[in-house]
């Protein structure tokens, strides 16, 4: 790991060109290990048309021979690297200052490692970024500073994954379940059929809980 990691803009995918992303809200998509950009942009019919979707690439490469990208790399069942964990976090961050714009409303969505990453950069700015999607993923289990403020704003949260899923660790699942409910408002579910992937039911209840986000507070 480089110095500085930063992700790569000339490979972003966005759902709408600059010209017509002003004033409207973005949803960042983050894929899993091993995946590219190209992942998880396939589900933007699916989500609310209101939301300008941007794709990202993960700035590190997974150990040979598995092709694509990784957030963070994995050793073992147990083993995560946590300087990788915060540094992909950093480059989210910074490549999302880059091109924010005028976004009035700020979310992530993040399939199994990028879902750690989705969390991640919510629980470093929990006043900035607005929800968080998480599948298949996990809350990272090293405490951040900013922990508390996240408990205090407490933003809303939807986990999704799968009975059979057998990538993820028993106890990163565990640990998210108890962790979670007492540091955002958590919704979400457990798909008894599902595996480690995205069903068509789960992706019902992501835009049933993206829609919910388009709602001002109060209204």
């Amino acid at each position: 790991m480089g110095a500085m990691t930063v992700l790569d803009p000339d490979v972003a995918l966005w759902s709408a060109p600059e010209s017509e992303r002003a004033g409207r809200p973005l949803l960042v998509m983050l894929h899993g290990y091993g995946s590219t950009e190209e992942d998880l942009f396939g589900l933007t019919p699916h989500l609310p048309d209101a939301f300008v979707v941007a794709s990202v690439r993960a700035p590190f490469a997974p150990r040979f021979p598995l092709p694509g990208h990784s957030w963070f790399t994995i050793d073992g069942v147990q083993s995560r690297d946590p300087a990788e964990v915060r540094a992909s976090t950093g480059a989210v961050l910074e490549w999302l200052d880059a091109v924010r714009g005028d976004a009035p409303l700020i979310g992530l969505l993040g399939f199994s490692q990028g879902g750690v990453i989705a969390l991640e950069a919510l629980r470093t700015r929990p006043a900035d970024i607005a929800f968080a999607v998480n599948l298949a993923g996990y809350a990272f289990p090293e405490p951040l500073p900013t922990d508390a403020d996240l408990a205090e704003a407490r933003p809303p949260v939807f986990w999704g994954r799968g009975a059979r899923d057998e990538v993820v660790s028993p106890r990163f699942v565990e640990h998210t379940a108890q962790w979670l409910p007492d540091h955002v408002e958590l919704s979400g579910r457990v798909y008894p059929d599902l595996a480690h992937a995205v069903s068509a039911e789960e992706l019902h209840d992501v835009r049933v809980f993206l829609e919910k986000q388009l709602t001002p507070k109060g209204a």
